[in-house]
């Protein structure tokens, strides 16, 4: 009021007062006198006081009854003028504040009087609206005057006062109310006793009240008993009232001033007695009428409802619940339970409308329906208000669409006449089949079984603007438009939603805010979560909590039963979008709080919507059967849950197969379907961490129609639209075409949103999708039909998305995808596979924090599913593995670590039998990784690595690559060799820790050959592998094998520690040995045609013996090798000896195998062991160290007996590295004794590979083996090397048994096919290998005996005999057993024959050996004791005896030098131990010899050159020579017998003899003549010897002279009878030369005899000589002048003997008995007589 009381205002106010006192005192001069004064005297007051105070208007309001009443005395006299100008003073001066309380009353007195005169009357309500506005002196009873004045003039006949005066009641009303506002506010800080109030109407109540209030009280209290009909208490004078008007002051007074009544408890009394009891009492018509009812059938008529006051009531009712609902429990319970009541289908529409507008104003105030919630809902025995509320407008909804609606009937009958059920049901089919028609435009309606509602825009989203509350000024009922009451309903739902959600969201937020504020702050980590969760939550939060759950658990199923009926119904996209929203959001706010089936069912709802009509899918069938069953009671009315209907209007956008096991035709997606599914697709992807286990739902829906609508899975897991496999193709509108990448799009990045929620919700996603993957599945089972591969995809698409924390889901993720790759459908299989393979990929080339090479659980857990792959045996999935593994390799081969392993298992996972490509993959993996990542690996895997190449190189499938792998394995040896020390720290480095845990454990390491260090194990198994691979059934691969494990052992073996060789030795070496013994002797002999392809297959290889057989050939020899070299690595081990006898017994299986090729290499081997000698330092090394086929005196001159049991030092190429194992020892000391034993063993080995390799078959087939010659020849060459080591122990049993062997050999004949190879032509006299072999042996060994010890000599007669038994082969070839033989001529080539060899230059190779030793050891005692010279005669006898029928002319005449010179050294040696007899029995075999061949039996050849014969006459000759120069001289010690066989020989020999088949010409040639000639001779040499020394001397000459005269005496008888039987037919050429030859040589003797001291010569001699002359006389008549000429010279000489004394003659006749034998009886007779 600053403005009032400004000095300007002040001065304007007294000049006004002073100008409206004279104005009246003008009026009032004539007719009201005493008035004019009053004025006057007015003027003068005014003046007075102006002119005294300061303060004016406070003098002014102190005085104002004076100054007032001049203007109340001119109201008085009732004058319009006079009043109208009395009033604006009084209204100036009221304005200015300067009324007092007495003046105030005086003036309403004054305002009373003249109403009751009806004067003024809108002056007057302006006067007292200003005196009440303006101040508050007008208290109590002056105060209810003024009101009760008001109230007076509303009900005047004037309209324009009556309207006048409610606007200035309601406003007096309101300012009366402002003053208790403007009182409690000055008194605020003033605390007050509490008074109780007493609970009657007793006025004396308000004495508490300040006045204000009490005002207040009075006012309201009389209010309510106004328009409860009843008298006021406190505004006297009221004589007329509406309820209408007092409702309405009711209503502005609680809706404006609901402090007033919650802070003063006097208020809240009035509320609770009297404000709640009058409403209920009024309803009470509304309530108990039923529309359609007659009056007839109840026994009182029911009051029709008032629209007016009905109105008003629900707008207090509105106000009571909306303010007062905390003092009004009970009473607001009431009121909410009448609004349900209003909505009954049974109710007046109006009625219906109205409420539905009361309830929609509730709906919209969320707090509000909290406190309902919480003051009834949650209280025990109280009416469920808050669901019975959204339960009733679900009823009122689905009412709608039930019930026929009769048509807006009003209180009045004369209204309905237009609103006929028949016009209504018109008006309601005639759009819905415009809109069937889809020409003309659709209005937004609800449409459901044939009810057609239209959707009005009847209110502003969020706001309740009601329409029908708000019809003050209407009477009567108004028409309520078609489809209002459902659209406000709707409304209500959707505000009612919005608001809850809003409101619990914002409070959820909020708490979750405080609640994490409060955990960081109070908590310490060292709690359990549980104490962390009870504490964090206060007790505040507990009960808002369980608030927000009772506020949906009350009204979900209400919302969902009606916005499932408005969603099937809807024909609006607008109104379809807002129905999904609010289920969208409701589900979302279930999910937050946790209300797992409130939740479920809303997404159901969505789902359902999604899908086509009826649409067959079980989850949500079974979801939705749980619910279609309960019923939610309101207040006695059922509320069902509406199944949808079938008849939706939509437009249909897409036709495609429906996902199911059996074909069931096609389905149809409206628009409405894609909306719901876009409405899904968001819930998902904005609420997907609420969603938990209604994942499943989701994405079972999502699923169904992305197959519908034919998307496939792309790269990544993406949808794209893609052709349907089988049925007719989907059909879709342009429309949804355009959509469909924008689905696709929103179905990725909901999955892509899955990284923003938690892990459980994470896992709740990933098990609905492994759920419905497993559903896909099981449909795929058993048909080929194209699978669902939805969930498959996105969960790739998943797990994609959340590398970072990809531990959590991993295992579930793969577990599944796991199951998927092995499915039989093969595109759910690969794509299975493209998913697992993809994230495994993905999840090792993300950037992890820890980065995978510090995290190597992780990286474990990311190839798990890699090698959990091998499992599988699909193809393709294998396939896809080892591509993922290859793409890996060259993406990530350098930072694998620790799962290297994993990596390598997959390759080696790979069986044969699983195709050649996947082989073929996989061995290119392996082949990236030993040739780029063999020093990137942990050295730990290394072993793993030489495993699995060695897995693929037994692989059967591509011979290619198993040799491959075999070059991979050398490979990765080089690699061993180069990084040996690295590998070796490391693997140390490794086992430390590994013993370490083991101890811990108490258990043993096991690894394999565990004993050996690592480095050495990892050796040995790239050994064991090879060593497999050399027992592989191919040959390619066990040739390439056994080549790289006996290189890799001989150039790397150095690098093993000492004591692994002795693994090397017994678990690779001899373990392979024995496998390949025992495969090659169970080989297959059948012959293999060709070689796979047209691959030919050499002779030599055509069976699986044959090709074992070269497999044996290489191992032995490797193995043998490695013995030979590493030998100085292998003596010192231990058991050594054990392991010779071991090889040694191999070389023997080998050597005595039936095949050749074996054989030969086994004793190549064998060869080659022989040539370990001790090794010597390189100062002692000879030259060249003996090789096989070096000439024996090289290798007796190498390996002397001094080289045993030298210390040895390493002499090979690694010599360095021997420090490495014996550094602080002395060099190993070979033990001679040791080695001797392993010579013998060899010599043992040698003895039974010979013995049973030369015995002689038992039975003789086709099939029988014969060893081949240079097995043999190899077999004895070995014995001379062997024989170095042993000759000191060489005994005679040895000896033996070396003969058996050397005869056995050279008695085994050849093979037809084979002899032009080995066999020289018949005609040359060469020796073949073996023969010179076996020569060779017999040659070192006598050399050995030469220099050896006296005991070793006693062999030299086994030696002779061997050779010999080898010299009569020239004549008489060995037998082999049973064999039959052919001669190389006869021999067919190629066919299978035996073939005897030419054993002629062998045999005389052999006697030139028996000369050469006997020469020198002919003095040899054993060489005498054992008779050999004897023995030597003996078998030149043989060949000497055959002569010209030997096989070779050469053999007779070698046998006869040889015999000439064995003679010449034996014969001296003889005589020299003539007296001991040891040679006794020799000279009867040597007569017989010379007899045998100087008077042969055998025909020379017929085609014999005369020179020729010359030469052999001239052999004869030397023969007699030798007899004449070394046996006759020393007759005197030689056996008499003997010397008579000699001499006979010579007799024999000195008569001409002749070979009968000479022609003629030649005889005189042919007769021997110089062998006749040299017998003689000699015979007279010895016949007259001229000093006779000995009688044994003379004895001899007499034995000469006798034979050489019978001889003669015979020739000369025989040719006297041939002649005389011969006639005159001349005698024979050789005949006659004979006798000529005879008579010649007995002229010769007598002329001899006469020369000859005739002591030397007996008289037996002479006696002999006389008796021929008889017989030459006979001879006389010959007819041959040769002969006769002859006769005549040998008869001259008897002239001599005619004159003998008679007595001597007589005497010596008497003496020799012989002349009586020679000489016939009568010769003598006629002689002496």
């Amino acid at each position: 009021m600053s403005g009032t009381s400004s000095p300007e205002a002040v001065k304007k106010l007294l000049e006004n007062m002073q100008g409206d006192l004279r104005g009246l005192s003008l009026e009032c001069r004539k007719k009201f006198p005493p008035v004019k004064e009053a004025a006057e005297s007015g003027i003068i007051k005014v003046k007075t006081i102006s002119a005294r105070n300061t303060d004016v208007l406070a003098a002014l309001k102190e005085n104002s009854s004076e100054v007032v009443q001049p203007f109340l005395m001119g109201c008085g006299t009732k004058e319009p003028k006079i009043t109208q100008l009395c009033l604006a003073a009084i209204q100036r001066l009221m304005s200015h504040e300067v009324v007092s309380e007495a003046a105030a009353g005086n003036i309403i007195n004054m305002l009373w009087q003249l109403m009751e005169n009806s004067l003024e009357e809108l002056k007057l309500l302006q006067t007292v609206l200003v005196l009440l506005t303006t101040n508050t002196v007008v208290h109590d009873e002056a105060l209810s005057k003024a009101i009760v004045l008001c109230f007076r003039l509303h009900f005047t006949k004037d309209n324009i006062t009556n309207n006048t005066a409610a606007a200035t009641v309601r406003q007096v009303v309101t300012v009366v109310f402002e003053r208790v506002v403007a009182e409690d506010e000055r008194y605020k800080d003033v605390i007050e006793q509490p008074v109780t109030v007493q609970g009657n109407s007793n006025r004396r109540s308000v004495s508490t009240l300040k006045p204000c209030a009490k005002d207040a009280y009075m006012l309201f209290q009389d209010l309510c008993q106004l328009v409860n009909a009843d008298a006021p208490y406190w505004l006297v004078g009221m004589t007329e009232m509406t309820r209408t008007f007092g409702l309405e002051l009711l209503e502005s007074v609680l809706n404006d001033f609901p402090q007033v009544f919650l802070q003063h408890q006097e208020f809240s009394f009035l509320l609770k007695e009297r404000v709640c009891p009058l409403v209920i009492k009024l309803f009470s018509p509304n309530i108990k009428f039923r529309q359609g009812s007659s009056s007839s059938s109840s026994p009182a008529p029911v009051e029709k409802p008032y629209f007016p006051i009905c109105m008003r009531l629900l707008r207090v009712v509105s106000v009571l619940i909306k303010q007062f609902y905390s003092l009004l429990v009970t009473e607001c319970e009431i009121f909410l339970s009448l609004l349900v009541k209003f909505l009954d289908a049974d109710k007046p529409q109006w009625l219906r409308a109205v409420a539905v507008e009361s309830i929609h104003r509730l709906c919209v105030q969320p707090q509000l329906l909290r406190s309902f919630c919480q003051f009834y809902d949650m209280k025990q025995h109280s009416t469920k208000v808050f669901r019975d509320i959204v339960n009733a407008l679900g009823s009122f909804i689905q009412s709608l669409f039930l019930v026929p609606n009769t048509g807006n009937t009003s209180a009045t009958t004369n209204q309905t006449g237009g609103n006929t059920p028949g016009g209504t049901a018109s008006a309601q089919t005639n759009p819905g089949i415009l809109g069937m028609g889809g020409g003309a435009t659709v209005l937004p309606a609800f449409e459901y079984r044939g009810t057609w509602i239209p959707i009005l825009n009847v209110t502003v989203q969020g706001s309740a603007k009601a329409t029908y509350l708000e019809m003050l000024d209407k009477v009567e009922p108004p028409t309520i438009p078609e489809g209002y009451a459902m659209s406000v309903a709707f409304h209500c739902l959707l505000d009612l939603v919005r608001g809850i959600t809003t409101m619990i969201e914002g409070e959820l937020g909020q708490a979750e805010t405080d609640g994490q504020t409060m955990t960081e702050t109070t908590l310490s980590p060292a709690q359990s979560s549980d104490q962390q969760s009870v504490s964090g939550q206060t007790d505040k939060e507990l009960v808002s909590r369980a608030v927000w759950e009772e506020m949906v658990n009350a009204c979900w199923c209400g919302l969902l039963a009606a916005l499932s009926l408005l969603l099937d119904a809807s024909t609006d996209e607008a109104a379809t979008e807002n129905i999904l929203k609010a289920e969208l959001t409701m589900a979302a706010l279930c999910g937050k709080l946790g209300l797992v089936t409130s939740r479920d069912a809303f997404i159901t709802a969505i789902c359902k919507g999604s899908l086509p009509p009826h649409y067959a899918l079980t989850v949500l069938n079974s979801t939705t059967a749980a619910l279609s069953n309960k019923t939610y009671s309101i207040q006695g009315q059922n509320v069902q849950m509406i199944s949808p209907s079938s008849e939706s209007h939509q437009q249909v956008v897409a036709v495609g197969q429906p996902l199911a096991l059996q074909p069931q035709g096609t389905v149809m997606l409206t628009s409405k379907n894609i909306q719901c599914m876009r409405t899904l697709l968001n819930l998902a992807h904005c609420h997907g961490a609420v969603l938990g286990t209604s994942w499943q739902l989701v994405l079972a829906t999502l699923q169904h129609l992305v197959w519908i609508l034919g998307l496939k899975p792309g790269v990544g897991g993406a949808l794209k639209p893609g052709r349907a496999v089988e049925g007719p193709s989907t059909v879709l509108t342009t429309a949804v075409m355009t959509d469909l990448p924008v689905i696709s799009n929103i179905l990725s990045r909901l999955f892509e949103s899955s990284q923003y929620l938690d892990d459980v919700s994470l896992h709740h996603l990933i098990n609905a999708l492994c759920s419905l993957s497993l559903e896909a599945m099981d449909m795929a089972y058993g048909n080929n039909k194209e699978p669902s591969l939805f969930a498959v995809a996105k969960l790739l698409e998943t797990g994609l998305v959340n590398m970072h924390r990809i531990e959590i889901l991993w295992r579930p993720l793969t577990g599944h995808l796991l199951e998927v790759c092995q499915h039989p459908n093969s595109r759910m299989r690969e794509w299975g596979a493209e998913a697992l393979t993809s994230l495994i990929k993905a999840g090792l080339t993300f950037n992890h924090d820890p980065p995978l090479s510090q995290n190597q659980r992780l990286q474990l857990l990311l190839l798990n599913p890699l090698k959990e792959l091998s499992n599988i045996n699909h193809p393709d999935i294998r396939i896809k593995q080892l591509e993922c593994v290859l793409q890996i390799l060259q993406s990530q081969g350098d930072s694998l670590g620790p799962g290297w392993p994993l990596v390598l298992g997959v390759m080696g996972a790979i069986r044969s039998d699983q195709g050649e490509s996947l082989i073929r993959t996989a061995f290119q993996c392996l082949q990236l990784v030993v040739t780029d990542f063999l020093p990137t690996m942990p050295c730990t895997c290394l072993q793993i690595v030489v495993e699995v190449a060695g897995s693929f190189g037994l692989h059967n499938q591509e011979l290619n690559i198993s040799l491959t792998s075999i070059g991979l394995l050398w490979n990765i040896s080089d690699y061993f060799f180069q990084r040996g020390e690295i590998i070796e720290k490391e693997l140390n480095k490794e086992e430390a820790v590994l013993q370490k845990q083991a101890e811990e454990k108490g258990v043993m390491l096991n690894r394999p050959f565990h004993p050996a260090p690592p480095f050495d194990c990892l050796w040995l198994c790239l050994y064991a592998k090879l060593g497999e691979l050399c027992v592989d059934p191919r040959p390619a691969v066990r040739k390439s094998a056994g080549q790289t494990l006996f290189s890799t052992i001989g150039a790397h073996g150095t690098l093993l520690q000492h004591s692994t060789w002795h693994t090397v030795i017994w678990k690779v070496l001899f373990h392979l040995l024995d496998r390949v013994r025992e495969s090659s002797t169970t080989a297959d002999k059948e012959k293999i045609e060709s070689g796979g392809g047209n691959i030919l297959i050499h002779h030599s290889r055509d069976t699986a013996e044959k090709q074992w057989a070269e497999t044996w050939v290489l191992t032995l020899a490797g193995v043998a090798r490695i013995f030979n070299t590493r030998r100085y690595l292998l003596q010192p081990l231990g058991d050594f000896s054990k392991a010779w006898d071991v090889l040694l017994d191999h070389i023997q299986s080998a050597a005595l195998s039936k095949n050749n090729e074996v054989s030969l290499a086994a004793l190549k081997s064998f060869q080659e062991i022989l040539q370990i000698v001790s090794p010597v330092r390189d100062s002692e090394k000879p030259d060249t160290l003996p090789a096989i086929n070096v000439s024996v005196p090289v290798v007796v001159g190498a390996m002397t007996a001094t080289s045993l049991g030298r210390s040895f030092m390493r002499t090979d190429s690694i010599g360095e590295r021997i420090g490495r194992y014996n550094a602080s020892e002395p060099p190993v000391i070979t033990d001679e004794i040791e080695d001797l034993n392993l010579w013998w063993a060899a010599w043992n080995t040698w003895y039974r590979i010979g013995s049973e390799s030369t015995k002689p078959p038992i039975t003789c087939d086709k099939l029988t083996f014969i060893p081949s010659q240079p097995f043999l020849t190899a077999l004895i060459q070995i014995f001379p090397a062997l024989y170095q080591h042993i000759k000191t122990g060489f005994s005679m049993d040895d000896l033996q048994k070396l003969g058996v062997i050397l005869h056995g050999a050279v008695s085994v004949p050849i093979s037809s096919d084979a002899s032009p190879f080995i066999l020289p032509s018949y005609t040359e006299a060469v020796l073949t290998s073996l023969q010179e072999a076996v020569l060779t042996a017999l040659d070192v060994l006598q050399k050995a005996i030469c220099v050896g010890s006296e005991n070793m000599q006693i062999m030299y007669p086994a030696i002779f005999d061997q050779l010999l038994a080898f010299v009569e082969f020239s004549c008489k070839p060995p037998q082999y057993g049973q064999l039959e033989t052919k001669h190389i001529a006869n021999a067919k080539y190629n066919q299978a024959e035996w073939v005897a060899l030419n054993y002629v230059p062998f045999a005389e190779r052999s006697l030139e050996v028996v000369v050469d030793l006997y020469q020198k050891t002919a003095c040899h005692k054993a060489v005498v004791n054992e008779k050999v010279l004897q023995n030597v005669i003996k078998t030149l006898r043989i060949p000497l005896s055959l002569k010209y029928s030997c096989p070779s002319e050469s053999t007779w005449k070698l046998a006869v030098s040889s015999l000439l010179k064995v003679l010449s050294i034996g014969l001296p040696v003889a005589r020299q131990h003539a007296s001991s007899g040891k040679f006794d029995s020799m000279w009867p075999e040597l007569a017989n010899t010379f007899e045998d061949f100087l008077f042969t039996k055998s025909i020379p050849p017929d085609n014999l050159s005369i020179q020729e014969f010359q030469r052999n006459e001239s052999i004869d000759v030397e023969v007699v020579q030798l007899i004449s120069t070394e046996i006759l001289p020393y007759a005197n010690f030689i056996p008499k017998e003997f010397v008579g066989q000699i001499m006979t020989m010579l007799n024999k020999g000195s008569i001409h003899s002749q070979s009968s088949s000479f022609t003629e010409a030649e005889i005189d040639i042919r007769m021997r003549e110089e062998f006749s000639k040299i017998c003689f001779e000699t015979l007279l040499q010895f016949s007259f010897s001229n000093k006779v020394t000995t009688p044994q001397e003379g004895y001899i000459s007499r034995m000469a002279l006798s034979v050489l005269l019978k001889r003669s005496q015979d020739v000369l008888h025989r040719y006297i009878e041939d002649e005389r039987l011969s006639g005159k037919c001349p005698l024979p050429r050789q005949q006659v030369t004979e006798i000529i030859f005879v008579l010649k040589a007995v002229s010769t003797l007598i002329d001899s005899l006469k020369k000859t001291q005739p002591e030397n010569v007996d008289a037996n001699t002479w006696a002999q000589v006389i008796a021929l002359y008889p017989t030459l006389v006979e001879c006389i008549s010959c007819s041959s002048s040769e002969v006769c000429s002859a006769l005549k010279e040998a008869l001259v000489p008897f002239k001599d003997f005619m004159q003998p004394p008679a007595s001597k003659i007589l005497f010596w006749l008497s003496r020799s008995p012989a002349i009586e034998m020679l000489l016939p009886h009568s010769f003598l007779h006629r002689l002496f007589c």
